[in-house]
């Protein structure tokens, strides 16, 4: 059972995520601004905190920035009407874990959380941020992984790959979606820069460890 915190200007769709994730088996507390909701994130950390973008005074990006620097160890999984890409990447830039558009279906809410919960450790030691999902430890801010002792320098779009990859743990990533989050490109089926990606990828880790799911794109499994 984790502990979930719901920060959203929007009663009833808190009171409507709140009976969901309940209903889930999480104890789950919620506030209706950004101020109130970073003050209990700040005293009682969460295993992780729903938080939506657009609410007044002190709004998602300010919570999120907030969190990131004093409670690291605090996922946050975004929920915002901002379903542009731009608005995506700026908030898993900033440390967000992940994004789910408005409106969303409570179904896909529950399984992401889970998803997150189980997802991989973000660490913190000597100012240096790391994800961490099994043997492969990614350094944020050095861009280089170890694998089973062994470090390796990863190019830019290496890195931005294998984190995304590494946020959404265990989840399937699609081709249009890597596309997007990683090169900000439309979908194009005529494309095979994801997959000459991960080819490199695979040489750096071990070969196994980025499944390729038929037809739809690859996934990062958590053991």
């Amino acid at each position: 059972m984790a502990e979930i915190l719901v920060i959203d200007d929007e009663p009833d769709l808190v009171r409507f995520v709140c009976r969901a994730l309940e209903a889930d088996g999480h104890r789950v507390a919620s506030a209706w601004d950004g101020a109130e909701g970073l003050s209990m994130a700040m005293k009682e950390p969460p295993d992780l905190v729903v938080l939506d973008l657009l609410m007044p005074g002190v709004d998602g990006r300010t919570v999120l920035v907030a969190l990131q620097a004093s409670r690291p160890e605090v996922r946050v999984l975004v929920l915002s009407a901002e379903a542009d890409v731009g608005a995506r990447v700026e908030v898993l830039e900033a440390g967000a874990v992940d994004f789910l558009a408005k409106p969303f279906a409570v179904r896909e809410l529950v399984a992401r959380v889970r998803g997150r919960l189980s997802g991989p450790a973000q660490l913190r030691s000597n100012g240096q941020e790391f994800l961490r999902v099994g043997d492969v430890t990614l350094d944020i801010q050095a861009r280089t992984i170890q694998v089973d002792g062994r470090a390796t320098t990863l190019s830019q779009r290496e890195f931005l790959l294998l984190r995304h990859l590494m946020r959404r743990v265990d989840m399937v990533c699609s081709r249009e979606e890597l596309l997007s989050e990683v090169w900000g490109y439309a979908f194009d089926p005529a494309t095979n820069v994801v997959d000459v990606c991960v080819a490199r990828l695979r040489r750096k880790l071990r070969g196994d460890l980025i499944r390729t799911v038929r037809n739809v794109g690859y996934r990062l499994p958590s053991g």
